[in-house]
Protein backbone atom coordinates (compact mmCIF):
# COMPACT_ATOMS: atom_id res chain seq x y z
CA UNK A 1 0.00 0.00 0.00
CA UNK A 2 1.09 3.61 -0.80
CA UNK A 3 2.21 5.79 1.88
CA UNK A 4 -0.05 8.51 2.15
CA UNK A 5 1.69 12.01 2.52
CA UNK A 6 0.33 14.36 5.57
CA UNK A 7 3.47 16.66 5.83
CA UNK A 8 1.96 20.41 6.44
CA UNK A 9 3.37 21.12 2.55
CA UNK A 10 0.59 18.28 1.59
CA UNK A 11 -1.75 20.26 3.94
CA UNK A 12 -1.30 23.66 2.12
CA UNK A 13 -1.72 22.36 -1.51
CA UNK A 14 -5.62 22.97 -1.22
CA UNK A 15 -6.58 26.18 -1.91
CA UNK A 16 -9.80 25.77 0.18
CA UNK A 17 -7.31 25.19 3.23
CA UNK A 18 -5.37 27.95 2.76
CA UNK A 19 -7.92 30.28 2.60
CA UNK A 20 -9.57 29.17 5.57
CA UNK A 21 -6.30 29.34 7.42
CA UNK A 22 -6.54 33.00 6.19
CA UNK A 23 -9.57 33.61 7.64
CA UNK A 24 -8.53 31.65 11.05
CA UNK A 25 -5.55 34.00 10.92
CA UNK A 26 -6.98 37.55 10.96
CA UNK A 27 -10.20 36.48 13.09
CA UNK A 28 -8.00 35.66 16.07
CA UNK A 29 -5.34 38.64 15.17
CA UNK A 30 -8.92 40.89 15.56
CA UNK A 31 -8.95 38.39 18.95
CA UNK A 32 -5.66 39.37 19.67
CA UNK A 33 -6.19 42.68 19.77
CA UNK A 34 -9.50 42.58 21.54
CA UNK A 35 -8.55 40.67 24.41
CA UNK A 36 -5.30 42.85 25.12
CA UNK A 37 -7.39 46.02 25.06
CA UNK A 38 -9.88 44.18 27.55
CA UNK A 39 -7.28 42.89 29.98
CA UNK A 40 -5.46 46.05 29.63
CA UNK A 41 -8.82 48.16 31.10
CA UNK A 42 -9.10 45.41 33.86
CA UNK A 43 -5.70 45.23 34.84
CA UNK A 44 -3.62 47.88 34.09
CA UNK A 45 -5.48 51.02 33.23
CA UNK A 46 -4.55 53.56 35.91
CA UNK A 47 -7.79 55.10 35.76
CA UNK A 48 -9.59 52.11 36.72
CA UNK A 49 -8.70 50.22 40.00
CA UNK A 50 -10.30 46.79 41.10
CA UNK A 51 -9.49 44.07 44.23
CA UNK A 52 -7.49 40.97 42.61
CA UNK A 53 -10.84 39.03 43.28
CA UNK A 54 -12.60 40.90 41.76
CA UNK A 55 -10.68 40.75 38.75
CA UNK A 56 -11.58 36.94 38.65
CA UNK A 57 -14.81 37.38 39.46
CA UNK A 58 -15.15 39.58 35.84
CA UNK A 59 -13.47 37.32 33.76
CA UNK A 60 -15.91 34.31 35.38
CA UNK A 61 -19.04 36.49 34.56
CA UNK A 62 -17.42 36.91 30.84
CA UNK A 63 -16.90 33.12 30.55
CA UNK A 64 -19.53 31.21 32.20
CA UNK A 65 -22.53 32.78 30.00
CA UNK A 66 -20.16 32.59 27.35
CA UNK A 67 -19.50 28.48 27.63
CA UNK A 68 -23.66 28.44 27.77
CA UNK A 69 -23.68 30.10 24.32
CA UNK A 70 -21.07 26.58 22.91
CA UNK A 71 -24.56 24.00 23.09
CA UNK A 72 -26.81 26.40 20.91
CA UNK A 73 -23.19 27.19 18.88
CA UNK A 74 -23.20 23.94 17.91
CA UNK A 75 -26.45 22.66 16.96
CA UNK A 76 -27.31 25.80 14.26
CA UNK A 77 -23.48 24.58 12.77
CA UNK A 78 -25.14 21.13 11.96
CA UNK A 79 -27.88 23.33 10.29
CA UNK A 80 -26.62 26.19 8.80
CA UNK A 81 -24.13 27.04 6.09
CA UNK A 82 -20.61 27.12 8.24
CA UNK A 83 -19.31 29.65 5.88
CA UNK A 84 -22.19 31.88 6.14
CA UNK A 85 -21.43 31.62 10.25
CA UNK A 86 -18.17 33.08 9.65
CA UNK A 87 -19.12 35.65 6.71
CA UNK A 88 -21.61 37.08 9.65
CA UNK A 89 -20.25 36.76 12.53
CA UNK A 90 -17.03 37.78 11.74
CA UNK A 91 -18.94 41.36 10.94
CA UNK A 92 -21.04 41.51 13.86
CA UNK A 93 -18.07 41.45 15.69
CA UNK A 94 -16.85 44.38 14.20
CA UNK A 95 -20.02 46.33 15.09
CA UNK A 96 -19.75 45.05 18.54
CA UNK A 97 -16.09 45.98 19.20
CA UNK A 98 -16.71 49.58 18.41
CA UNK A 99 -19.76 49.41 21.18
CA UNK A 100 -17.09 48.51 23.73
CA UNK A 101 -14.90 51.44 22.60
CA UNK A 102 -17.01 53.81 23.18
CA UNK A 103 -17.98 52.23 26.53
CA UNK A 104 -14.46 52.12 27.38
CA UNK A 105 -14.01 55.84 26.19
CA UNK A 106 -16.77 57.02 28.49
CA UNK A 107 -15.56 54.93 31.27
CA UNK A 108 -18.53 52.55 31.59
CA UNK A 109 -17.46 49.69 34.18
CA UNK A 110 -19.69 47.31 35.85
CA UNK A 111 -22.68 45.25 33.97
CA UNK A 112 -22.58 47.50 31.33
CA UNK A 113 -19.43 47.07 30.22
CA UNK A 114 -18.77 42.78 31.08
CA UNK A 115 -22.41 42.81 29.24
CA UNK A 116 -20.65 44.47 25.87
CA UNK A 117 -17.36 42.34 26.30
CA UNK A 118 -19.54 39.02 26.91
CA UNK A 119 -21.87 40.22 23.81
CA UNK A 120 -18.22 39.66 21.82
CA UNK A 121 -17.04 36.78 22.95
CA UNK A 122 -20.60 35.31 22.49
CA UNK A 123 -20.25 35.82 18.95
CA UNK A 124 -16.48 34.33 18.94
CA UNK A 125 -17.93 31.28 19.88
CA UNK A 126 -19.62 30.70 16.46
CA UNK A 127 -16.44 31.81 14.68
CA UNK A 128 -14.17 29.13 16.66
CA UNK A 129 -16.39 26.26 16.51
CA UNK A 130 -17.14 26.86 12.75
CA UNK A 131 -13.90 26.79 11.58
CA UNK A 132 -12.83 23.71 13.73
CA UNK A 133 -15.91 21.97 12.43
CA UNK A 134 -15.35 22.97 8.63
CA UNK A 135 -11.46 21.98 8.50
CA UNK A 136 -12.08 18.65 7.56
CA UNK A 137 -13.91 19.51 4.44
CA UNK A 138 -10.36 21.64 2.99
CA UNK A 139 -8.01 18.27 3.98
CA UNK A 140 -7.99 14.66 3.51
CA UNK A 141 -8.25 12.76 7.09
CA UNK A 142 -4.95 11.06 6.71
CA UNK A 143 -3.78 15.19 7.14
CA UNK A 144 -6.30 16.41 9.96
CA UNK A 145 -2.96 16.12 12.42
CA UNK A 146 -0.40 18.00 10.85
CA UNK A 147 -3.98 20.58 9.19
CA UNK A 148 -5.00 20.59 13.00
CA UNK A 149 -1.00 21.94 13.76
CA UNK A 150 -0.74 24.23 11.22
CA UNK A 151 -4.49 25.43 11.70
CA UNK A 152 -4.01 26.01 15.27
CA UNK A 153 -0.90 27.05 15.80
CA UNK A 154 -1.01 29.79 13.55
CA UNK A 155 -4.16 30.73 15.21
CA UNK A 156 -2.34 31.39 18.00
CA UNK A 157 0.86 33.06 16.65
CA UNK A 158 -1.79 34.97 14.92
CA UNK A 159 -3.49 36.18 18.66
CA UNK A 160 -0.77 37.11 20.50
CA UNK A 161 0.71 39.14 17.16
CA UNK A 162 -2.48 40.72 17.44
CA UNK A 163 -1.72 41.24 21.01
CA UNK A 164 1.54 42.81 20.32
CA UNK A 165 -0.08 45.22 18.00
CA UNK A 166 -2.38 46.09 20.55
CA UNK A 167 0.44 46.98 23.06
CA UNK A 168 2.22 49.11 20.36
CA UNK A 169 -0.97 50.99 19.44
CA UNK A 170 -1.48 51.93 23.30
CA UNK A 171 2.35 53.09 23.38
CA UNK A 172 1.34 55.63 20.48
CA UNK A 173 -2.10 56.44 22.09
CA UNK A 174 -1.75 56.10 25.58
CA UNK A 175 -2.58 53.78 28.37
CA UNK A 176 -5.58 55.75 29.48
CA UNK A 177 -9.34 55.34 28.64
CA UNK A 178 -8.76 57.12 25.33
CA UNK A 179 -5.78 54.34 24.00
CA UNK A 180 -7.88 51.32 25.48
CA UNK A 181 -10.52 52.92 23.24
CA UNK A 182 -9.09 53.11 20.04
CA UNK A 183 -7.06 49.42 20.67
CA UNK A 184 -11.06 47.78 20.92
CA UNK A 185 -11.89 49.87 18.15
CA UNK A 186 -9.13 48.47 16.04
CA UNK A 187 -9.87 44.93 16.18
CA UNK A 188 -12.73 45.63 13.74
CA UNK A 189 -10.14 45.75 11.08
CA UNK A 190 -8.83 42.23 11.05
CA UNK A 191 -12.57 40.97 11.44
CA UNK A 192 -13.94 42.59 8.15
CA UNK A 193 -10.82 40.99 6.62
CA UNK A 194 -11.39 37.84 7.82
CA UNK A 195 -15.06 38.12 6.69
CA UNK A 196 -13.94 39.40 3.05
CA UNK A 197 -11.85 36.06 3.05
CA UNK A 198 -14.08 33.67 3.95
CA UNK A 199 -16.72 34.80 1.04
CA UNK A 200 -14.73 33.53 -1.20
CA UNK A 201 -15.96 29.74 -0.18
CA UNK A 202 -19.38 28.41 -2.23
CA UNK A 203 -22.02 28.61 0.81
CA UNK A 204 -22.22 24.76 1.30
CA UNK A 205 -18.01 24.05 0.81
CA UNK A 206 -17.47 23.71 4.94
CA UNK A 207 -20.68 21.79 4.98
CA UNK A 208 -22.54 20.58 6.91
CA UNK A 209 -23.25 17.42 5.11
CA UNK A 210 -27.17 17.65 5.66
CA UNK A 211 -27.74 21.43 5.66
CA UNK A 212 -31.49 23.02 6.69
CA UNK A 213 -33.30 26.05 5.56
CA UNK A 214 -32.37 29.30 8.02
CA UNK A 215 -36.43 28.74 8.91
CA UNK A 216 -36.27 25.84 9.88
CA UNK A 217 -33.06 26.55 11.65
CA UNK A 218 -34.37 29.18 14.00
CA UNK A 219 -37.67 27.38 14.84
CA UNK A 220 -35.37 25.15 16.96
CA UNK A 221 -36.14 26.34 20.31
CA UNK A 222 -34.10 25.79 23.63
CA UNK A 223 -35.57 22.33 23.94
CA UNK A 224 -34.34 21.07 20.57
CA UNK A 225 -30.92 22.86 21.22
CA UNK A 226 -30.51 21.13 24.62
CA UNK A 227 -31.90 17.72 23.21
CA UNK A 228 -28.98 18.31 20.59
CA UNK A 229 -25.98 18.96 23.22
CA UNK A 230 -27.35 15.61 24.93
CA UNK A 231 -27.07 13.70 21.33
CA UNK A 232 -23.88 15.22 21.20
CA UNK A 233 -22.20 14.09 24.35
CA UNK A 234 -23.99 10.73 24.42
CA UNK A 235 -22.23 10.56 20.49
CA UNK A 236 -18.53 11.60 22.24
CA UNK A 237 -19.67 8.75 25.09
CA UNK A 238 -20.13 6.49 23.15
CA UNK A 239 -16.62 6.73 21.31
CA UNK A 240 -13.83 5.86 23.81
CA UNK A 241 -10.63 8.00 22.24
CA UNK A 242 -12.94 10.95 21.85
CA UNK A 243 -13.95 10.86 25.42
CA UNK A 244 -10.77 10.35 26.91
CA UNK A 245 -9.83 13.62 25.19
CA UNK A 246 -12.35 15.61 26.33
CA UNK A 247 -11.54 14.57 29.87
CA UNK A 248 -7.90 15.26 29.36
CA UNK A 249 -8.73 18.28 27.67
CA UNK A 250 -10.98 19.17 30.71
CA UNK A 251 -8.83 18.82 33.39
CA UNK A 252 -5.96 20.44 31.79
CA UNK A 253 -7.42 23.56 31.98
CA UNK A 254 -8.78 23.13 35.21
CA UNK A 255 -4.91 23.35 35.78
CA UNK A 256 -3.83 26.01 33.24
CA UNK A 257 -6.86 28.46 35.18
CA UNK A 258 -5.31 28.21 38.10
CA UNK A 259 -2.27 28.97 37.02
CA UNK A 260 -3.67 31.77 34.51
CA UNK A 261 -4.77 33.31 37.75
CA UNK A 262 -2.23 33.17 39.57
CA UNK A 263 0.11 34.75 36.64
CA UNK A 264 -2.41 37.72 36.67
CA UNK A 265 -2.26 38.31 40.49
CA UNK A 266 1.33 38.26 40.91
CA UNK A 267 2.43 40.76 37.76
CA UNK A 268 -0.38 42.95 38.97
CA UNK A 269 0.74 43.19 42.66
CA UNK A 270 4.28 41.42 43.38
CA UNK A 271 7.22 41.29 40.79
CA UNK A 272 7.93 45.08 40.71
CA UNK A 273 7.51 47.03 37.41
CA UNK A 274 11.28 47.54 37.19
CA UNK A 275 12.49 44.16 37.47
CA UNK A 276 15.39 44.19 35.29
CA UNK A 277 15.60 41.52 32.63
CA UNK A 278 12.57 40.14 34.04
CA UNK A 279 10.13 43.03 35.29
CA UNK A 280 6.17 42.71 36.40
CA UNK A 281 3.32 44.76 35.33
CA UNK A 282 1.95 44.28 31.71
CA UNK A 283 5.50 44.40 30.42
CA UNK A 284 6.60 41.56 32.26
CA UNK A 285 3.09 39.70 31.61
CA UNK A 286 3.56 40.01 28.04
CA UNK A 287 6.45 38.03 28.28
CA UNK A 288 4.96 35.32 29.68
CA UNK A 289 2.46 35.65 27.22
CA UNK A 290 4.97 35.48 24.46
CA UNK A 291 6.75 32.67 25.99
CA UNK A 292 3.28 30.57 25.66
CA UNK A 293 3.37 31.60 22.23
CA UNK A 294 6.75 30.28 21.67
CA UNK A 295 5.47 26.89 23.40
CA UNK A 296 2.78 26.61 20.71
CA UNK A 297 4.94 26.74 18.21
CA UNK A 298 7.53 24.31 19.25
CA UNK A 299 4.35 22.12 19.89
CA UNK A 300 3.08 22.33 16.48
CA UNK A 301 6.64 21.31 14.81
CA UNK A 302 7.11 18.75 17.44
CA UNK A 303 3.74 17.35 18.05
CA UNK A 304 2.57 15.84 14.35
CA UNK A 305 6.00 13.97 13.78
CA UNK A 306 6.30 12.23 17.38
CA UNK A 307 2.80 11.39 16.68
CA UNK A 308 3.05 9.92 13.90
CA UNK A 309 5.96 7.72 15.79
CA UNK A 310 4.36 6.91 18.86
CA UNK A 311 0.58 7.81 18.68
CA UNK A 312 -1.52 9.99 20.80
CA UNK A 313 -2.15 7.45 23.28
CA UNK A 314 1.40 8.08 24.60
CA UNK A 315 1.99 11.61 23.61
CA UNK A 316 -0.87 13.32 25.12
CA UNK A 317 -0.29 11.42 29.09
CA UNK A 318 3.56 12.37 28.23
CA UNK A 319 2.84 15.86 27.92
CA UNK A 320 0.50 16.19 30.95
CA UNK A 321 3.26 14.85 33.03
CA UNK A 322 5.63 17.50 31.99
CA UNK A 323 3.30 19.90 33.09
CA UNK A 324 3.44 18.47 36.59
CA UNK A 325 7.02 18.68 36.50
CA UNK A 326 6.84 22.70 35.68
CA UNK A 327 4.30 23.34 38.11
CA UNK A 328 6.60 21.48 40.70
CA UNK A 329 9.25 23.69 39.75
CA UNK A 330 7.02 26.55 40.00
CA UNK A 331 6.64 25.34 43.80
CA UNK A 332 9.95 25.63 44.43
CA UNK A 333 11.57 28.54 42.81
CA UNK A 334 8.51 31.68 42.38
CA UNK A 335 10.18 34.11 40.42
CA UNK A 336 9.89 36.19 37.21
CA UNK A 337 12.08 33.67 35.31
CA UNK A 338 11.28 30.91 36.39
CA UNK A 339 6.73 31.78 35.72
CA UNK A 340 8.10 32.91 32.23
CA UNK A 341 9.83 29.18 31.69
CA UNK A 342 6.63 27.65 32.91
CA UNK A 343 4.39 29.58 30.51
CA UNK A 344 6.55 28.40 28.00
CA UNK A 345 6.76 24.73 28.35
CA UNK A 346 2.63 24.84 29.52
CA UNK A 347 1.97 26.68 26.14
CA UNK A 348 3.84 23.62 24.39
CA UNK A 349 2.05 21.14 26.49
CA UNK A 350 -1.56 23.14 25.80
CA UNK A 351 -1.25 22.97 22.47
CA UNK A 352 0.49 19.71 22.10
CA UNK A 353 -2.64 18.29 23.62
CA UNK A 354 -5.20 21.05 21.85
CA UNK A 355 -3.93 19.29 18.39
CA UNK A 356 -4.13 15.27 19.73
CA UNK A 357 -8.02 16.42 20.99
CA UNK A 358 -9.22 18.63 17.47
CA UNK A 359 -7.60 15.64 15.84
CA UNK A 360 -9.07 12.81 17.64
CA UNK A 361 -12.64 14.27 17.48
CA UNK A 362 -12.49 15.09 13.79
CA UNK A 363 -11.53 11.68 12.94
CA UNK A 364 -13.64 10.09 15.40
CA UNK A 365 -16.94 12.11 14.98
CA UNK A 366 -19.54 12.00 12.23
CA UNK A 367 -19.67 15.22 10.47
CA UNK A 368 -23.55 15.46 10.98
CA UNK A 369 -22.65 15.56 15.01
CA UNK A 370 -19.50 17.23 14.52
CA UNK A 371 -20.45 20.99 15.21
CA UNK A 372 -22.65 19.48 18.79
CA UNK A 373 -19.39 17.42 19.44
CA UNK A 374 -17.25 20.51 19.40
CA UNK A 375 -19.78 22.64 21.58
CA UNK A 376 -19.53 19.74 23.92
CA UNK A 377 -16.05 20.84 23.54
CA UNK A 378 -16.05 24.33 23.42
CA UNK A 379 -18.50 24.39 26.83
CA UNK A 380 -16.11 22.21 29.04
CA UNK A 381 -13.41 24.17 28.05
CA UNK A 382 -14.43 27.05 29.28
CA UNK A 383 -16.43 26.05 32.42
CA UNK A 384 -13.69 24.10 33.88
CA UNK A 385 -11.03 27.29 33.41
CA UNK A 386 -14.28 29.37 35.65
CA UNK A 387 -14.23 26.70 38.00
CA UNK A 388 -10.63 27.00 37.99
CA UNK A 389 -10.62 31.24 38.51
CA UNK A 390 -13.35 30.09 41.48
CA UNK A 391 -10.74 27.58 43.11
CA UNK A 392 -7.85 30.28 42.53
CA UNK A 393 -9.74 32.82 43.99
CA UNK A 394 -10.47 31.06 47.28
CA UNK A 395 -7.23 29.44 47.95
CA UNK A 396 -4.83 31.72 46.59
CA UNK A 397 -3.48 34.95 48.38
CA UNK A 398 -3.75 38.34 47.24
CA UNK A 399 0.07 38.50 46.48
CA UNK A 400 -0.34 34.83 44.06
CA UNK A 401 2.36 33.15 45.86
CA UNK A 402 1.78 30.29 46.97
CA UNK A 403 4.02 27.03 47.57
CA UNK A 404 1.23 24.68 47.60
CA UNK A 405 -0.78 25.48 45.14
CA UNK A 406 1.47 24.55 42.14
CA UNK A 407 1.72 21.42 43.95
CA UNK A 408 -2.05 20.70 43.72
CA UNK A 409 -1.71 22.04 40.45
CA UNK A 410 0.99 19.16 39.44
CA UNK A 411 -1.41 16.47 40.88
CA UNK A 412 -4.08 17.78 39.23
CA UNK A 413 -2.17 16.92 35.84
CA UNK A 414 -0.66 13.61 36.86
CA UNK A 415 -4.68 13.14 37.40
CA UNK A 416 -5.03 13.81 33.44
CA UNK A 417 -1.96 11.51 32.51
CA UNK A 418 -3.50 9.03 34.41
CA UNK A 419 -7.00 8.75 33.17
CA UNK A 420 -6.30 9.65 29.55
CA UNK A 421 -3.75 6.83 29.46
CA UNK A 422 -6.57 4.36 31.78
CA UNK A 423 -9.46 5.59 29.23
CA UNK A 424 -7.33 4.95 25.74
CA UNK A 425 -6.88 1.16 27.05
CA UNK A 426 -10.31 0.82 25.71
CA UNK A 427 -11.21 -0.83 22.68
Amino acid sequence: MPQVETSVRHVLRRRDFRRLLGTRLFSQFGDGVFQAALAGTVLFNPQRAADPLDIAAGFAVLLLPYSLVGPFAGVWLDRWSRRQVLLRANVIRAGLVAVVAVLILGGVEGAGFYTAGLAVFSVNRFVLSALSAGLPHTTDEASLVPANALSTTAGGVSTVAGGAVAILVLEATGSGNPGYAATALAAGIPYLAASAVVSGFSRAHLGPDHMVTAHQSLRAGARDTLLGLVAGARHVAAIPPAAAALIAIGLHRLCYGVFTLMTLLVYRNTFPAEGGLFPGGILGLGQVVAAAALGTLLAAVVTPPVVRRIGTRRWVPAALTGAAGAQVALGLWFEPGVVVLVGLLLGFVAQAVKICVDSTLQETVEDDYRGRVFSVYDTLFNMTFVLALVLGAVTLPESGISSLVPVAVAAGYLVAAVTYRHLTRRP
